[in-house]
């Protein structure tokens, strides 16, 4: 999971990631959206986590930026996630 994040760091975050969140049309979209910025998505114990793509380093959950998996899925349908081998991780498939 991303590590805490002080008030300024987050408030950049969500200025700049929370609108590619809500504007995603559809799980792919969201990916493409966030690669085109250098970030990606996972999934890490039942959460949404944002991802340094050069690093591959959790940056933050929807849920930090204000839009939780629960609102993404509700708008975009169910992910298709294929979990990692440790049961606790996975990307979208």
């Amino acid at each position: 999971m991303p590590p805490p994040l002080d008030c300024e760091t987050l408030a950049l975050l969500r200025s700049f990631l929370t609108p590619l969140l809500e504007a995603a049309g559809s799980w792919g979209d969201l990916v493409e959206r966030l690669a085109a910025k250098g970030y990606g998505v996972a999934f890490r114990d039942g959460h949404l986590v944002v991802i340094n793509a050069e690093t591959d380093m959790p940056v933050c959950t929807g849920t930090m930026l204000g839009v939780p998996l629960r609102t993404l899925a509700a708008r975009l349908g169910r992910p298709c996630v294929k979990s990692h081998r440790d049961g606790h991780s996975g990307n979208l498939a």
